[in-house]
């Protein structure tokens, strides 16, 4: 049976206004647009600290309860009433880059008794996919991005719908039909279709 997704979270952790993974955000935008509601979070307009790794987080079961009051409160009540959510960076250093990573870290306040008969998440079963651009090859290029992200799925109970690479990405006037096709292997993984 076919999920219906509403609402679709892109999480945007390029600090590049019109690069080449805000352009295939925009792409994959254009292709789910018409029968789905989008919203693209561009992580570099948001105040988002570090995780301090105080565990306050932990004592409220049924919302984050992160004791830092900055914009990933905002985000996190985001994903908490998506219905899916895509992840995009792109690639730096064999990972996400530091824009996103603090959110990334914070997620810890979404995810409650992780290790106990309780564990749970707040955004648990949501379709989750990456997407990622990268100069270089996929092979032994995206291997730690393409772990952290499955790992972030495994621990917050998501649905990974997958990975989405575009490797040899130099310039976003030159994505073309590769990247095309990638937007559209995501937007139809990401709403069932």
């Amino acid at each position: 049976m076919r999920r219906c997704i509403v609402k679709i979270i892109v999480i945007l952790g390029s600090p590049r206004r019109k690069g080449n993974t805000a352009k295939m955000v925009s792409m994959f935008e254009d292709k789910v647009k018409e029968n789905h509601e989008i919203e693209i979070i561009n992580i570099s307009k948001y105040n988002i600290g570090g995780c301090l790794g105080c565990y306050r987080c932990q004592e409220k079961k049924d919302e984050p309860g992160c004791v830092q009051k900055d914009d990933a409160l905002l985000i996190f009540d985001k994903l908490i009433q998506a219905d899916a959510i895509v992840y995009a960076s792109p690639l730096y250093w064999w990972s996400f880059t530091s824009q996103i990573k603090p959110l990334i870290d914070r997620h810890f306040c979404l995810v409650k008794g992780y290790g106990t008969p309780d564990y749970t998440s707040l955004i648990s079963d949501k379709p989750a996919a990456l997407l990622v651009t990268c100069m270089g090859p996929i092979e032994r290029n995206c291997d730690a991005i393409q772990s952290i992200f499955n790992g972030i799925c495994e621990y917050a109970k998501l649905a990974s719908k997958g990975n989405y690479i575009l490797p040899f990405c130099t310039t976003p006037d030159e994505i073309g039909a590769n990247g095309e096709e990638l937007a559209e292997n995501l937007a139809n993984a990401i709403t069932g279709n």
